[in-house]
């Protein structure tokens, strides 16, 4: 079920927000060059979709985007994660760009979020997808 999708008339970039009804989570995907107030505003309209949904999933797709990624880890860390933990999030599947994986991982290794989150990095959406399922079943036992 599509939540909502944002794109720029500029250049086409997109932020689509959706609420994967079979899986149980939601899935983010950002496609293109995602200046870094499209992209605060793609984390706010998650964090108003979670209002509603209060899913403790989330599979966040960056495997499409272009260009450098918005720098606020110490935002997300700060702000947006308190915030998402209050409404429900546990676990976020973060997909990188394929070729930020190393740089991205030090950069959120370096940041200890909330101990309530579960944030692994992927560089493929079927991994973190499988990711997502194990961490279902583990909470179902």
């Amino acid at each position: 079920m599509k939540i909502s999708k944002h794109t720029d008339l500029r250049d086409g970039s997109s932020c689509e927000l959706e609420f994967d009804e079979g899986e149980g989570w939601l899935r983010a995907i950002w496609l293109g060059y995602v200046d870094p107030m499209e992209a605060y505003n793609g984390a706010e309209n998650f964090l108003k979709a979670m209002q509603d949904l209060h899913c403790p999933y989330l599979l966040n797709d960056n495997s499409k985007l272009s260009g450098p990624w918005f720098d606020s880890v110490e935002w997300l860390r700060s702000v947006w994660v308190p915030r998402a933990v209050h409404l429900g999030l546990r676990y976020i599947a973060h997909v990188v760009q394929p070729h930020d994986l190393l740089d991205e991982a030090a950069n959120t290794d370096a940041y200890a979020f909330d101990d309530q989150l579960r944030l692994q990095l992927f560089d493929d959406v079927p991994s973190a997808e499988e990711w997502l399922r194990e961490m279902r079943v583990k909470q179902q036992v």
